[in-house]
């Protein structure tokens, strides 16, 4: 079965020019008989009106002239025809008069002038080439193709719009008369690889396949040396099952033009597809090996070879194809992208986002790759200047993406970079605009956080709201919320009933063991409050200093003074500690 083709069409040739010979005649003459009074009085009155109507007429035609260069076509058209009132036998003035109709896609009301032109001077080509013009813009293909078929019949001279005929046949869909003409261009032109492959298509749509191939290998012999015209022909070949035959072709090619690494990559497909799957790798290898092979055909190639089964031949030959990538195209964003993918396919997830990276310095236009990097770079040791670098060039990218904006914000909040990380997170809501319920809720529980920082706590409250009424038992939001709210000393038995419920769910999470202790120490549950805080030191291999300054405090409630003293004196140097550290351990008391 042959493979179907589709059959495109030639871009159309610009029209001429008309030709203004009558027109300076008539300028001359004009001229001429102004200038010598004798010869006007030998003038019959008859003639000097005659005269003087013909000058008029091309006064104004050269107005029409001035005003179609500047595109002005209202103007041109009132003074073209004006001119037409004057000499409404000159074909030139209805020519015009079409050319402007035909400019404000009039083609309708174009074609009685252009008609009319070919009636009073049919010898003129330019005024049948604007018939055929009009006839196309009409959608009447056919019409035109009579009108070029009669210029191409009259001798060499007009051969040159065989091309423009071979497009209008191919139009209305009359391949074979699309043949017949392409043969006569290719007589007038020589061989020319658009008309070798529009007749190549032609023959492929007829199932005609022998006269297919025999016009690749005209350009093939026509183009010696050109590896396009073999790869297309090998495709050909290839998708008619003729596998044998096309690499007999590239075998052919090869030995005549060794350093082509395109013939090469050839090869190695076609050896593939036959199972002879070493000699196909060596073909492979000698591609790799040639600089003068697209970065990105090997990196397609490479990430091709990683689908393949994993066995220790594979390994050998991706370790090759590696250094070989390295040495022939250093810096290529889809080569650091098919390391990345080897490195990510071998559970070597840190490297293989250090090759995604340098990928996406070179070419940041990758969405999922970009995501990939983000949410991968993410972690308890996390370099959030680093993950910005990436969050940025995905906003910058992609900003109709509310994801981007997302990460971008998350990423500015991890780094107190409050008031920005507001404008990315609001950026992000609005650009979601409602279709992602998750994003939506993460990013009002994000935005509550900054807003907090920031100091605006009514509308931080407001958000982490927001986020549990699409998620009740997201840990975060809750977490932050009822810490917040203790720190505020407002709704403590709302951030109670949220500490308590995470604290159920995470027994041995430290941080959300500490935020409920310290909600029990606002409610002046002091016993609760050091049975929850225990249970967070144990849990926590390094305490951080609010940790151990929130101990102290419980202990100092009560009434162990110098254990407290002790606690806070850990705490001492800290920048998570309050302002107020100092104060409590050089006077021995709790200061809130």
């Amino acid at each position: 079965m042959h493979k179907r083709h589709y059959v495109c069409e030639f871009k159309p040739q610009s029209r001429f020019p008309v030709n203004f010979k009558r027109t300076i005649l008539i300028l001359l003459v004009v001229a001429l008989g102004s200038s010598t009074s004798f010869a006007q009085d030998r003038l019959s009155k008859k003639e000097r009106a005659a005269q003087l109507k013909e000058s008029q007429g091309t006064r104004y035609f050269i107005e029409g002239e001035k005003n179609l260069v500047l595109d002005d076509l209202e103007k041109a058209f009132f003074y073209f025809n004006k001119a037409l009132e004057f000499s409404p036998e000159e074909p030139a003035i209805h020519y015009k008069i079409a050319e402007v109709l035909v400019k404000a896609n009039q083609a309708e009301k174009a074609l009685p002038y252009a008609t009319k032109a070919v009636e009073i001077d049919g010898e003129n080509k330019f005024y049948s080439l604007m018939v055929a013009e009009i006839y196309n813009n009409l959608k009447q293909p056919l019409k035109a193709a009579e009108i070029l078929e009669k210029l191409t019949a009259d001798g060499e001279h007009n051969q040159q719009y065989n091309l423009d005929l071979a497009s209008i046949y191919l139009k209305a869909n009359e391949l074979d008369k699309a043949l017949i003409v392409l043969d006569r261009a290719e007589d007038f032109y020589g061989v020319m690889e658009p008309i070798s492959m529009q007749k190549q298509r032609i023959y492929l749509n007829n199932n005609d396949l022998n006269k297919a191939i025999a016009e690749g290998e005209k350009l093939v012999e026509a183009r010696p040396g050109n590896p396009a015209f073999v790869m297309n022909l090998v495709e050909i070949l290839y998708n008619n099952n003729r596998v044998d035959q096309a690499l007999e072709l590239v075998f052919g090619e090869i030995e005549k033009y060794p350093n082509q690494p395109e013939l090469q990559m050839a090869a190695h497909s076609l050896l593939k597809d036959k199972g002879d799957i070493q000699e196909s790798n060596h073909h492979l290898y000698l591609a790799f090996a040639s600089a003068d092979l697209d970065p990105d055909v090997k990196a397609q190639a490479f990430a091709s070879q990683l689908t393949e089964i994993k066995t220790q031949e594979r390994e050998v030959l991706l370790d090759s194809l590696e250094t070989l990538m390295a040495n022939s195209s250093p810096d290529n964003a889809a080569i650091y992208a098919a390391l990345g993918q080897r490195r990510i396919l071998d559970q070597n997830q840190e490297e293989g986002i250090e090759f995604f990276k340098r990928s996406l310095l070179l070419n940041p236009k990758n969405a999922k790759m970009l995501e990939q990097v983000i949410l991968g770079s993410f972690g308890e040791d996390a370099d959030f200047a680093e993950v910005e670098k990436f969050t940025i060039l995905g906003v910058d990218e992609f900003p109709q993406n509310p994801e981007f904006w997302f990460y971008d914000g998350v990423v500015k909040s991890a780094q107190k970079k409050d008031e920005e990380a507001v404008v990315s997170l609001n950026k992000a809501i609005e650009l979601n605009a409602n279709k992602n319920s998750q994003l939506d809720q993460v990013a009002f529980g994000s935005l509550g956080s900054s807003l907090y920082n920031l100091g605006d706590k009514e509308e931080a409250f407001r958000n982490f709201d927001k986020a549990l009424e699409i998620n009740p038992n997201d840990e975060q939001v809750l977490n932050n919320y009822s810490y917040f709210l203790s720190l505020e000393k407002t709704n403590l038995e709302k951030a109670k009933t949220m500490s308590d419920k995470v604290v159920k769910r995470f027994p041995d999470n430290g941080t959300f063991l500490d935020t409920h202790a310290w909600v029990l120490f606002q409610l002046k549950d002091y016993e609760g409050a050091k049975k929850y805080m225990d249970l967070a030191m144990k849990h926590e291999a390094e305490p951080s200093g609010v940790m151990l300054e929130h101990y102290g405090d419980i202990l100092f409630h009560l009434g162990q003074k110098n254990e407290a003293i002790n606690y806070w004196k850990k705490a001492e140097g800290s920048p998570e500690a309050s302002d107020k550290l100092s104060q409590k351990i050089k006077e021995g008391k709790y200061h809130e």
